[in-house]
């Protein structure tokens, strides 16, 4: 494999006439000069203002539930509003008995066992879509078959179909199969349900890539496994991680299908479900509501800032393209 790797460095780094190599570092137009002016349309003042402004918009309501999860009176809580907690002299009440009830309480206030369902669930239905959808991009993108236009476009156009079309034929077929009651109907029915746009989104990517880096590998005698694993795979990490994001929040706040697929029975259920039953059928119990909507939160926002960069590279990744 020596003689691969040449070819496709020299095509990543564009050395050759017309790439944005030497010229983009001598001052010449190429891909420096792209980026710069990439760079310059993504960086005005005005839209820096405005995401800065949309940002405190959304941060104050989140900042105010997060002063709630931490008072420990309910008394407080359902009389003054949270800001008046922010006050050194009502610091005293603050403390973590809300959480504690979350996470170690009994009934439906109990969410521990429920966060482990959540990630069992949404883990699978993350990986399981992300590497059926890559197969089926490099087929789509690289492989020349008698109807792949019209297949293509049949799998894109089923990402209008309503999910809740599919739910009593695909609850009926598990029925008859045995697999209901199961995170495998979970896993499957997300990895269904998230496939046309996985296909779409990674096959939209990996066009981008240039021709001349498969056929230098094929010149070198690289199959289609070598070529997939050695040079796609890694140009595809950005917009892997784009959808990865997509898919394991809406995995993560699903409702819909865990309850019609899973039964709502306390070995599936999904942290989402327990936080809907944790307000009692009263609402008697709505002021955990705050901790309980946080701890839901820990995970998806640690994926979100582990993988925002390689997000924001996959979102941008055809702007300084020419």
């Amino acid at each position: 494999m020596s003689g691969l790797a040449a070819p496709a460095e020299s095509g990543i780094r564009g050395t050759g006439p017309g790439n944005g190599g030497r010229g983009a570092r001598s001052g010449r137009p190429g891909g420096g000069d792209r980026a710069a002016a990439a760079k310059r349309r993504l960086t005005s003042p005005w839209a820096s203002a405005i995401a800065v402004a949309i940002g405190l918009v959304w941060s104050v309501p989140t900042f105010g539930l997060l002063v709630t999860s931490f008072r420990g009176s309910v008394k407080d809580i359902r009389t003054t509003g949270w800001w008046e907690a922010l006050n050194p002299s009502n610091w005293g009440g603050f403390s973590l008995d809300h959480y504690r009830t979350v996470l170690s309480g009994s009934g439906t206030a109990n969410l521990a066992d429920y966060f482990i369902n959540s990630i069992v669930m949404t883990l699978p239905a993350v990986i399981i879509p992300i590497f059926l959808a890559l197969l089926a991009a490099y087929a789509f993108a690289w492989l020349d078959f008698k109807g792949s236009n019209i297949l293509f476009v049949g799998i894109f156009a089923l990402q209008v179909v309503p999910i809740q079309v599919a739910m009593v034929p695909l609850l009926t077929q598990y029925v008859n199969l045995g697999l209901n009651a199961s995170f495998w109907v979970l896993w499957l029915s997300h990895a269904m349900f998230g496939l046309p746009l996985a296909i779409f989104l990674l096959h939209n990517f990996m066009k981008d890539i240039p021709r001349s880096l498969v056929e230098a590998a094929r010149v070198d005698g690289a199959g289609h496994v070598t070529i997939f694993f050695r040079i796609i795979l890694p140009l595809m990490v950005p917009a892997i991680a784009s959808f990865a994001i997509f898919q394991f929040l809406w995995v993560w706040n699903d409702l819909l299908v865990a309850l019609a697929f899973g039964g709502n029975t306390p070995d599936l259920a999904p942290i989402t479900a327990r936080l809907a039953d944790m307000a009692g059928s009263l609402g008697a119990k709505w002021h955990l509501l705050s901790a309980g909507a946080f701890v839901s939160m820990i995970v998806p926002v640690a994926v979100f800032l582990g993988l925002q960069r390689y997000f924001v590279r996959g979102l941008l990744a055809g702007s300084v393209k020419g």
